[in-house]
């Protein structure tokens, strides 16, 4: 059904923007102290004291919104694997359904 569609399409948008926000708020704060947007200017700044010192509510907040970013237990809801007959473990196979789990896998990292 596609009202059905349209209904776990919304539930996914609303999640995803309940933990970006946060997620861009906390990474303003370091780029305020860095007082740049480039990685090599933020790793600098942080060449005597890293940023978690100065921000630990930042750290704090930028890490509870990268676990649902990553899509892990029990924040893999947005895609109603049961709803829709296991999602996209059903839809892909061979090296389609091994980009999904890299893109994953890929995201921890990048969120880590």
């Amino acid at each position: 059904n596609s009202k059905y569609a349209v209904l776990g399409s919304l539930r996914t948008c609303a999640q995803m923007i309940s933990y970006e926000i946060p997620m861009g708020f906390a990474v303003i704060g370091v780029v305020m102290l860095a007082q740049s947007m480039s990685l090599l200017d933020i790793v600098r700044a942080q060449a005597n004291v890293w940023n978690i010192v100065y921000q630990p509510v930042g750290f704090f907040v930028f890490f509870v919104a990268g676990l649902p970013e990553s899509q892990r237990i029990p924040f893999d809801l947005a895609e109603a694997e049961g709803d829709l007959g296991a999602g996209f473990h059903t839809e892909y196979s061979g090296i389609r359904f091994a980009f999904f789990m890299v893109s994953e896998y890929a995201v921890m990292l990048l969120t880590s």
